[in-house]
């Protein structure tokens, strides 16, 4: 696969490129430059971070899970290019020594990357922004001291001018969704590439070798959010940093529940339709997007169909989809902002969730007209909690209909027991949220972050 790209400011050309290659192994075996550290290779840690451009803007993505063809036509930033030609630095390398934000120096490289490309976009959520990239010995203080120290400098010419180039064309790199029905029809076995944030670690981890990828990148008509007065629609290749956007003044609790999904740079990659397609019984979006009532839009070759989301999901690893098909976007009714959304995990940050609750409950002159309620991390599909929401509607919005509603979580929900938590821990966890839910659309105070001495 012929490849061009631009590295640190300079055109590069691949004529023969394998296209399961993940950028990280070609810098550093092809190039020489190791300054991109390779710790987790599995898009966790960080070290890894580079910055890509393309006609979008610029994102902090992770090397190791990123294949080549997925930087056809667009603008890559390493460390070695954080610097000017010149030898200047970069005002967040700058600030980094002033502040003493370095130590080992394993992890550097990395936080480097995502300063350079927060600091390019004017982003100053330092928290969020760095909450990818893991330190070990110096700890965060020192480097958020070093962004904030930063952020007003003006950003370099050096990395102004990066722009994409011109990208050819390639047989697996479809430029529209038109081009990908017709192509992936005719190859129905081969692999969807998208953000690659799962299918990285196919290669990275599981050593399996993908015969055949088809690369989705190009197709610039699914990755439209498109929002009326009606519906929202949001296209398959659109990712999770484009739907927190577009979720913050429509479902604020959806947009603050993607802030901890998973890190700035596979929030970045990561898309809509890759989370509900890879079927995962602990993807985050599908339990609210489902609560909202979403309707999936398919396709294979020039046949469409729609189907609700929580009918998508048949059973653990199987998704009503046909060989050839392909999720091309999601949907869902425009309405008043009743959703929320409540994530259970370990770790604030970057972390899997252990249960994945999101509620939406419409109430009338103090009655309950509607519910949908809908769990992950609770069964071997994303899953609507049935009895739960037939025991709340129709029913007074108060305390005694929610504690009586509960019990319906037995009925609903078998999980299991894991290293993330139990199976009893999870339905009284399931109840929990219900309570929770019931309180903050009662004005109360209910979340942690809001805890003051």
């Amino acid at each position: 696969m012929a490849l061009t790209f631009r590295l640190n400011g300079e055109e590069v050309r691949i004529p023969d490129a394998d296209p399961s290659t993940t950028l990280l192994d070609w810098l550093r075996g092809e190039r020489g430059l190791t300054g991109t550290k390779e710790g987790c290779n599995e898009g966790d840690c960080g070290a890894c971070t580079v910055m890509v451009t393309d006609g979008r803007g610029s994102k902090a993505l992770n090397a190791c899970i990123l294949f080549l063809p997925q930087l056809n036509g667009k603008s890559v930033r390493t460390v070695e290019g954080a610097a000017g030609p010149d030898g200047s630095l970069h005002p967040v390398q700058q600030a980094m020594i002033d502040h003493h934000g370095s130590q080992c120096g394993f992890c550097t490289p990395g936080f480097i990357m995502s300063m350079v490309t927060a600091h390019a976009n004017g982003a100053a959520d330092f928290d969020d922004q760095l909450a990818g990239n893991l330190c070990r010995c110096t700890g965060y203080a020192p480097i958020i001291r070093a962004a904030e120290a930063a952020k007003d400098a003006p950003v370099p010419d050096w990395i102004t001018r990066d722009r994409p180039v011109a990208p050819g064309t390639q047989p697996l790199m479809p430029r529209s969704a038109d081009e990908l029905a017709e192509l992936y029809a005719a190859s129905p076995d081969a692999t969807l590439i998208a953000g690659a944030t799962d299918v990285g670690l196919w290669v990275t981890k599981q050593l399996r070798h993908l015969p055949q990828m088809i690369f989705l990148d190009g197709c610039a008509d699914l990755k439209d959010i498109e929002v009326t007065d009606t519906a929202v629609r949001i296209g398959a290749m659109a990712d999770l940093n484009a739907l927190r956007a577009a979720m913050e003044p429509l479902h604020p609790s959806f947009a603050e529940m993607l802030r901890r999904f998973a890190s700035q740079q596979v929030r970045a990659a990561a898309t809509v339709g890759g989370n509900i397609a890879n079927g995962s019984p602990i993807g985050d979006t599908p339990p609210a997007l489902i609560a909202l009532g979403a309707i999936l839009h398919l396709r294979k070759g020039d046949t469409s169909r729609e189907l609700p989301l929580e009918d998508f999901f048949l059973d653990y690893g199987k998704q009503d989809r046909q060989p050839g098909e392909f999720v091309k976007a999601v949907s869902f009714p425009r309405q008043p902002d009743a959703l929320k959304v409540y994530k259970l995990s370990k770790r604030f940050d970057q972390d899997i969730s252990a249960v994945l609750g999101a509620f939406n409950v419409t109430v009338e002159n103090g009655r309950i007209t509607a519910a949908r309620i809908a769990f992950g991390g609770m069964a071997g599909i994303p899953k609507r909690a049935a009895n739960v929401e037939a025991a709340l509607t129709g029913q007074p919005w108060d305390e005694t209909t929610i504690n009586a509603a509960a019990a319906g979580f037995d009925q609903d929900f078998t999980p299991m027991t894991d290293m993330r938590a139990s199976a009893v821990y999870r339905l009284e966890t399931a109840r929990s949220m219900l309570s929770r839910y019931f309180a903050e659309l009662n004005g109360k105070a209910v979340s942690v972050l809001e805890v003051k001495p």
